[in-house]
C-alpha cells in the first residue's frame, strides 16, 4: 500500500483551476477499506470543501468492490443582509457527485484491471487515440493493484 498522500487535479472551468486534497483519514472496518481526502480551504466551511474517497472490500461471492468517489459541494448565493441587518451564514445547497466503481475477479490480474480502467477512462474522456496509461495515484492503484491509501 501507497502512503495517503495529497491529490492534485485540475477541474474542468474553461480556465482550468488546480485543487490540491489533503488526507483526512484511512480506515478498515469490517473488511471494507477506505481512505478520504479533502480541500483545505479554510475560508469557506469543511464539508463545503471537494472530497474524494475511495473503497474496496470483497463482497461474499469473493468479487473485489472499488469505488472511488468525488463529491463537489455548491454553496448558496448568499445576497446581502435583512432588514435588521443580519446576513445569513453560507451553506452548502446541494453536493455533486461522480462516482467510479469497478467489479473484479479475485482471480483477475493486475494487467487486465489496468486494460479495463485505461477503456474506462478514455471512453469517458472521448480519447480515441493512443494515450501513455496513468502510472501512479490512487485510483491508478486502487483497480490496478487493489491497494488502499494507508
Amino acid at each position: 500500500m501507497s502512503a495517503q498522500a495529497n491529490i492534485v487535479a485540475f477541474d474542468g472551468a474553461a480556465t482550468p483551476v488546480s485543487h490540491t486534497l489533503v488526507p483526512v483519514r484511512n480506515s478498515e472496518v469490517n473488511g471494507v477499506t477506505q481512505a478520504e481526502w479533502r480541500e483545505n480551504i479554510t475560508t469557506i466551511p469543511v464539508k463545503a470543501n471537494v472530497r474524494v474517497s475511495t473503497t474496496m472490500q470483497t463482497l461474499k461471492n469473493g468479487i473485489i468492490r472499488v469505488m472511488t468517489r468525488c463529491e463537489v459541494p455548491v454553496m448558496e448565493a448568499v445576497s446581502g443582509q435583512n432588514a435588521a441587518g443580519y446576513t445569513a451564514a453560507p451553506k452548502v445547497a446541494y453536493v455533486n457527485t461522480v462516482d467510479v466503481v469497478g467489479y473484479f475477479s479475485e482471480r483477475s490480474t493486475a494487467a487486465e484491471r489496468k486494460l479495463a480502467r485505461q477503456l474506462a477512462v478514455n471512453i469517458a474522456g472521448n480519447i480515441s487515440t493512443t494515450v501513455t496509461p496513468s502510472t501512479a495515484g490512487v485510483v491508478k492503484e486502487l483497480i490496478d493493484d487493489l491497494t488502499s491509501a494507508s
